[in-house]
């Protein structure tokens, strides 16, 4: 067990990436007589190559709990030991979702206790300098409460399970921690990337979280000399950011072999993930003989299509989460409860 979970295993808080994410800008407002508005600052190093913009050119419905919906069942053992009875010693593929990383003090988006907010898309990323200002604020400030996220019990018991009696062809992760590498699990695919690394939109490089920290401070020495006070702020604040927010001036560096845009090399929303690393995927699901998903809503695309693959290669697909999936209706068995207790009566079967 991690030295940072307490007695019942669960982690205490690491950071709410999700608050990174969150949109930076807001609807117009329409104009008012007055003087005209100064510009806006100049961000000195910051690659000048995408055009600005006030907003995002869509928007998407708000992350946070589905209306109406049931959270906390728990599944019968005799439906669990159904489920297990169904994938032991079968080849099978996993997908996990957020809900596989709430236990490490990592908050989801869409389960009870997820916070409401609006997401930042990738072109408002890409298209505003606000927006960029405002994410790479954010995520300093957060950056090394990140790093105490550690792997939770489910991340470690499904190692166990893979080095035992259920035969993993492979991980396949929404989420961009890498608990599950650093548990063990083997091999994994990162579907929409790792937060640990950043990627120039101009030249495709991609390099160290870590490094860009340091480089990040070093511009923005208030901020570097407030960042333990402000961390604290981010994380008691009834926003989650609201000291952050007023960072306007933040500066961030542009790449240092091009001058590109830099951006973490993970799939914001209305961005694609990699071709090379959904083939992967695809693979990993088309070797096997089953399919288990663990902690994710499938709300979006990019997880769902899997378990539409498995159904239609009539791949039996075991789906466990705590409240409703998109993929409720196409699952073999649904398991309700959280990951940790089903995985640890499962490794005890």
């Amino acid at each position: 067990m991690s030295s940072h979970q307490g007695p019942t295993g669960r982690a205490g808080p690491a950071a709410d990436v999700g608050r990174w994410f969150s949109t930076a800008t807001q609807p117009a407002a329409p104009p008012t007589p007055g003087p005209a508005s100064l510009p806006a600052p100049v961000v000195p190093d910051a690659a000048p190559s995408a055009p600005s913009t006030s907003r995002p050119l869509f928007r998407l419905p708000a992350w946070g709990p589905v209306p109406d919906a049931q959270y906390g069942h728990r599944s019968s053992p005799t439906l669990l030991a159904e489920a297990w009875d169904l994938l032991r010693g079968e080849p099978t593929a996993v997908l996990t979702g957020a809900g596989m990383s709430t236990s490490s003090g990592l908050p989801d988006y869409r389960g009870r206790d997820a916070v409401p907010r609006a997401p930042m898309t990738f072109q408002e990323f890409m298209g505003s300098d606000l927006a960029r200002r405002r994410y790479w604020a954010r995520s300093t400030v957060g950056w090394t409460q990140f790093l105490r996220a550690r792997p939770n019990c489910g991340h470690e018991l499904l190692a166990r399970l893979q080095a035992g009696d259920l035969p993993v062809t492979g991980v396949i992760t929404q989420n961009v921690d890498a608990l599950h590498q650093q548990a063990g699990s083997r091999p994994v695919v990162d579907l929409h990337g790792r937060l640990d690394r950043v990627r120039c939109m101009g030249c495709d490089t991609v390099s160290g979280r870590e490094a860009l920290h340091r480089r990040m401070l070093s511009m923005n020495p208030a901020l570097a000399s407030r960042l333990a006070e402000l961390a604290a702020d981010a994380a008691q604040a009834p926003d989650g950011d609201a000291e952050v927010d007023r960072t306007a001036d933040f500066r961030y560096p542009a790449c240092p072999l091009c001058g590109g845009i830099l951006k973490p090399d993970v799939v914001f929303f209305g961005e694609s993930a990699r071709r090379e690393v959904v083939r992967e995927a695809y693979a990993l699901v088309e070797e096997a003989s089953r399919l288990l998903v663990l902690g994710s809503s499938l709300t979006v695309q990019s997880g769902l299509r899997f378990v539409r693959a498995a159904v239609k290669a009539g791949t039996p697909v075991v789906i466990v989460n705590d409240g409703p999936t998109r993929g409720d209706e196409q699952a073999t068995l649904r398991i309700h409860g959280r990951i940790e207790d089903v995985l640890a009566a499962w490794a005890g079967s």
